[in-house]
């Protein structure tokens, strides 16, 4: 319809005494006409909300995801990498050509510490006694110095599991390309069947209690059997017990340091979580015990670039200086 007709009022009679039936007819059939102008602005039907798939177990939550190496489904490119350990070392290897269609776990250590080493070794010697399962596991350091890092690698071979293909990537730090690795995270730990990943898992701070239970339910899940109880797991720290009915729990400063020394924390989130431990510590003889002997013990090793953001290192150096210099109280001798 032509603009000015959509506007143009119906041809009517003046309002006489004998029309004036009419011309209210027609007002009201002019009252009821719509603008376009109107009709453009009205508000279109709300869209029905899409079901909400729910998120396979080894994924993140979109808004903290970390991404690194390739997802659920996608297909496990080819990997050379130079052994550093045992009889074939300095020889080339490729884990995912000789895994071919057999179940693979790869394990890419891009920071050498206490968190990451811990958790390829018994993640790697859980897999070892899996072996009859088919599943081929190997572990692949990222290194920009490949030399240096060969060197590290055997001076520290004790610490790692023997009869697991160990090497390094010849494309450094960054990994294949074809990998899409992420440099700012400790370990990658990609699970694989048949040339695919089957399960994913970007650790920035590795947690033994919190990160392998969903790591080994990820694995069984492609090679069978149960998750184990960590505490059967060769090489697991002992765990501590559990007190007797009446005794005094030890605290948990696993929970009550974990969000202060997290590598992706903002600093705002640090200060919040560092106020939380000192209040304990401030009414918790037992919790400023362990944070004077836990800060001491990171800020003397030599090492406290490795724990948290630089926020969070202010923090251990204040605790180490503020607690650990305090001896415990001694109880006072009663007179006889």
């Amino acid at each position: 319809m032509p603009f000015d007709s959509a506007f143009s009022v119906p041809a009517c009679a003046a309002p006489t005494t004998a029309h004036h039936s009419r011309f209210l007819a027609c007002a009201l059939a002019l009252l009821t006409m719509t603008p376009l102008s109107h009709a453009q602005d009205a508000p279109s039907p709300a869209r029905p909300t899409p079901p909400t798939t729910a998120q396979p177990e080894n994924a993140q939550s979109s808004a903290d995801q970390i991404f690194s190496g390739p997802q659920v489904g996608e297909l496990l490119p080819e990997l050379p990498i130079r052994l550093a350990l045992g009889p074939q070392a300095g020889s080339d290897f490729d884990p995912v050509t000789a895994a071919a269609a057999k179940p693979v776990l790869l394990i890419f250590v891009h920071d050498i510490n206490r968190q990451s080493i811990s958790m390829t070794r018994v993640l790697s010697g859980y897999c070892t006694s899996r072996a009859d399962t088919g599943l081929q596991t190997s572990v692949i350091f990222l290194a920009d110095d490949l030399p240096a890092a060969e060197a590290q690698i055997q001076r520290m071979q004790h610490a790692l599991t023997p009869d697991i293909p160990t090497g390094i990537s010849p494309d450094g730090r960054e990994g294949p390309g074809t990998w899409g690795l992420n440099r700012n995270v400790t370990l990658t730990i990609i699970i694989g069947q048949a040339g695919k990943a089957t399960g994913n898992f970007a650790l920035v701070q590795p947690s033994l209690q919190a990160d392998l239970p969903r790591i080994l339910k990820s694995l069984v899940a492609v090679i069978g059997g149960d998750v184990p109880p960590l505490e059967e797991l060769p090489g697991m720290p002992k765990m501590e017990s559990r007190p007797a009915a009446g005794s005094t729990a030890p605290p948990d400063m696993r929970a009550l340091l974990t969000p202060v020394i997290r590598r992706d924390a903002p600093d705002q989130d640090v200060q919040q979580a560092a106020e939380k431990v000192e209040a304990r510590a401030d009414t918790d003889p037992a919790v400023r015990a362990e944070l004077a002997r836990i800060s001491t013990t990171i800020v003397n090793s030599g090492k406290l670039s490795n724990y948290g953001t630089p926020k969070a290192q202010e923090y251990l150096r204040k605790w180490a200086q503020k607690y650990g210099l305090s001896k415990p109280a001694t109880p006072s001798k009663t007179s006889e």
